[in-house]
């Protein structure tokens, strides 16, 4: 009888283990004859249903880190990501496993994100304020927010790169220089100390002003970029900080992209991968606004040189002074920087002018997609020089047309 118990039991447990977990395949074919490290693996989870909790890839037995992201902020798990390194032509196959409890395990941050808001004990040094959020909105009477926000806007990071998103009217993406790889946002807060920059910890290297900075995304009325000035509500916010991606976003409701146009509701996300310094720029918006036209670009900077293919790829390599003029107390910076809209979202590529290269975007129904991606003259890992920028944009442009051909089983 107690056997028969034991069984009973024994029986009641797998069951009840088994309905908590799910186990997928995931299959990656490398079709190109190159190596390639650190390419990024989505898995949707939607299909699957499970409230996720916990993931485990492993490959050949051996565990990999991965992330589980909800991007929706309902608490619920919507995306699993990993990372891959693949040799030539290579296929490999991992295994996933998604459980309904425990807890994720804590995996080396390779990214990070961060909104602060400055510090109520005014004395505190300027990398080390102290109020952290996860999403900030502001009433429209609300004077200045730029200023209320600690680095202007929401920051986000890799080894290799980190940026900020100004939040004011203009929404600029800005730029930091790293000498070496690693994380730095979290100790430097975009303010390096004298310290700080003596230990190779980088700093600010681009003055944007009211330019597009790396991609910024405008307003066009036909012949000029527009700022976004007639937004009802504006919010940035965190939406995941690692540790093998960082996502944020800039939510504007009732935007107004041009004089004569009926509002949207936009939201812009911004991705970032461990061992990457391009991002992924996802817009979506509320409803089908493929007869509009937007604005991005890069900054012109100042006696940059210009590389285009005229079907979406653009870059510049110049130098400037990071506060826009000598103050005495930073050096100038020479900087490449790089954008890629695809075809199917390109509209047209305007000359430079003085301030900007643009290029007009058409939305596809109720999203819109572009790459960026810059570089420091500062990098110990980085380009000699303007041709090897280049050379690494062309590269670029190339691998983002054959992406590794993922496929998942259950």
């Amino acid at each position: 009888m107690k056997n028969k118990h034991l069984m009973i039991l024994l029986s009641w447990l797998f069951s009840v283990t088994c309905a908590a977990q799910t186990s997928l395949t995931v299959t990656i074919i490398n079709p190109v004859q190159e190596e390639r490290k650190d390419q990024p693996v989505v898995v949707d989870l939607s299909p699957y249903d499970l409230d996720v909790v916990r993931a485990v890839v492993t490959r050949e037995g051996r565990e990999i880190p991965c992330q589980l992201d909800d991007l929706d902020g309902d608490c619920r798990a919507d995306e699993l990501c990993f990372l891959v390194n693949v040799e030539p032509r290579e296929s490999q196959a991992y295994q996933v496993i998604l459980y309904e409890d425990g807890r994720q395990a804590r995996y080396a941050a390779r990214t990070h994100a961060q909104l602060i808001l400055p510090s109520r004990d005014k004395k505190r040094a300027k990398n080390r304020q102290d109020t952290w959020v996860r999403s900030i909105t502001f009433a429209p009477r609300t004077k200045d927010p730029y200023h209320y926000v600690h680095a202007h806007g929401v920051c986000f990071e890799s080894e290799l790169v980190a940026l900020r998103v100004y939040y004011d009217h203009r929404q600029t993406v800005d730029i930091y220089g790293k000498p070496r790889k690693g994380l730095i946002l979290e100790a430097t807060q975009f303010y390096p100390d004298s310290a700080q920059l003596a230990a190779g910890m980088g700093d600010d290297v681009l003055w944007v002003g009211d330019t597009y900075g790396l991609g910024a995304l405008r307003g066009w009325d036909g012949s000029r970029s527009l700022q976004l000035d007639s937004v009802r509500w504006r919010t940035q916010r965190v939406v995941a900080e690692g540790p093998l991606r960082a996502i944020v976003e800039v939510e504007d409701l009732g935007y107004v992209p041009a004089p004569g146009l009926k509002p949207v509701n936009m939201v812009i996300r911004y991705t970032l991968y461990a061992g990457h310094r391009d991002v992924d720029v996802d817009v979506t918006f509320d409803r089908d606004v493929s007869a509009y036209r937007f604005a991005t670009g890069i900054i012109n900077v100042k006696n940059s040189t210009e590389y285009t293919d005229h079907q979406g790829l653009r870059g510049c390599y110049g130098t400037d002074w990071p506060t826009g003029k000598d103050d005495g107390k930073h050096k100038q910076e020479t900087v490449g920087l790089g954008i890629y809209v695809p075809g199917d979202y390109l509209d047209s590529e305007l000359p430079a002018n003085k301030d900007d290269y643009t290029m007009v975007v058409r939305p596809r129904g109720q999203s819109l997609h572009y790459k960026l991606a810059y570089t420091s003259a500062n990098e110990d890992f980085g380009f000699r020089g303007e041709r090897e920028w280049y050379a690494w944009l062309w590269a670029w442009r190339q691998s983002l047309s054959m992406p590794l051909r993922v496929t998942v089983s259950q």
